[in-house]
């Protein structure tokens, strides 16, 4: 099969290297790469498959600026909420391409790991069952596939556990201990599956691998660009030094500022998600924690 990666960092990079254990893979960028079967946009959105990384704070302009829908088959490998509209990406991505014609990736999967061809499991969420399987079958054999139709839960769960990352990154920063780790992450998933049946998501997806699997994964490992955001307001650091630190786009980020937004905006209880906003804000973590554990 033909498949096409949009996106050459390392996510995009190892999802290349991934798909093109069975198939034909091609990949692009907006900057050229000196990598093996770079091509032009063009060449890759000729491909009747097509995996899309764009960050989610970005992909609305790319989407407008470079997309032409031609019937292509799109997976989409990104994962957080527009922080200035509060949209969902498959919101965003349905000006663009059809319902039938686009799933949404989720699960544990950090990209150094899937380089390595190191085992894991992930979900392909679409509300068409065919194309679900469809990507499926061309995952490597070190990739276990599962499908879902739960399009929503599957965003939220990938966006909001990114927001939960970052908590966890300054507990971890500020030498709480395993027992505060725990209790945090455990209270994350709750929060996060609260906000989901706000939507309409499914309870299982949150304790599925694209909810509490891809949570446990990014929550807990210094390898996860979220949680080292945490770890730099725990020092103290600025947004701006924590980003110039990363050297790459950490999606907890925006969607915090999303999340607020929405809170407010639909009376939502998010405790610990606004409270990362406000740390982003410059709030004192100290400060976070002597709130967060007043909360009921």
């Amino acid at each position: 099969m033909s498949v096409g990666v949009i996106g050459a960092g390392k996510w995009g990079s190892a999802l290349a290297f991934a798909f093109s254990q069975k198939n034909d893979v091609y990949i692009t960028s907006r900057t050229y790469r000196d990598i093996p079967n770079f091509v032009s946009l063009e060449k890759v959105l000729e491909c009747e498959y097509i995996i899309i990384t764009v960050p989610a704070q970005s992909v609305a302009s790319w989407l407008k600026e470079n997309f032409v829908f031609g019937g292509q088959k799109i997976l989409v490998a990104s994962k957080g909420i527009e922080a200035h509209s509060g949209r969902f990406l498959n919101e965003i991505y349905k000006e663009y391409v059809p319902d039938e014609n686009i799933a949404f990736l989720s699960g544990p999967s950090f990209a150094v790991e899937v380089m390595n061809s190191l085992p894991t499991a992930l979900v392909v969420n679409s509300t068409n069952e065919q194309l679900s399987s469809e990507f499926m079958a061309l995952l490597p054999d070190f990739i276990k596939g599962y499908s879902s139709v739960d399009v929503i839960g599957a965003e939220i769960a990938g966006a909001y556990k990114n927001v939960i990352a970052i908590a966890a990154g300054i507990c971890s920063g500020l030498k709480l201990g395993n027992n505060a780790s725990a209790a945090l992450i455990s209270r994350g998933l709750v929060e996060m599956q609260r906000f989901g049946r706000a939507y309409g998501a499914s309870d299982d997806t949150f304790v599925g691998l694209g909810g509490a699997g891809d949570l446990f994964l990014t929550a807990s490992s210094e390898m996860s660009r979220n949680f080292r955001v945490g770890l730099g307001l725990a020092l103290g650091k600025s947004q701006d030094e924590i980003l110039d630190d990363l050297g790459e786009v950490a999606e907890g980020i925006g969607t915090a500022y999303a999340l607020n937004d929405i809170s407010k905006s639909s009376k939502l209880y998010l405790p610990i998600a606004q409270e990362v906003y406000k740390m982003l804000e410059g709030k004192s973590p100290q400060e976070s924690l002597r709130d967060l554990l007043s909360k009921s």
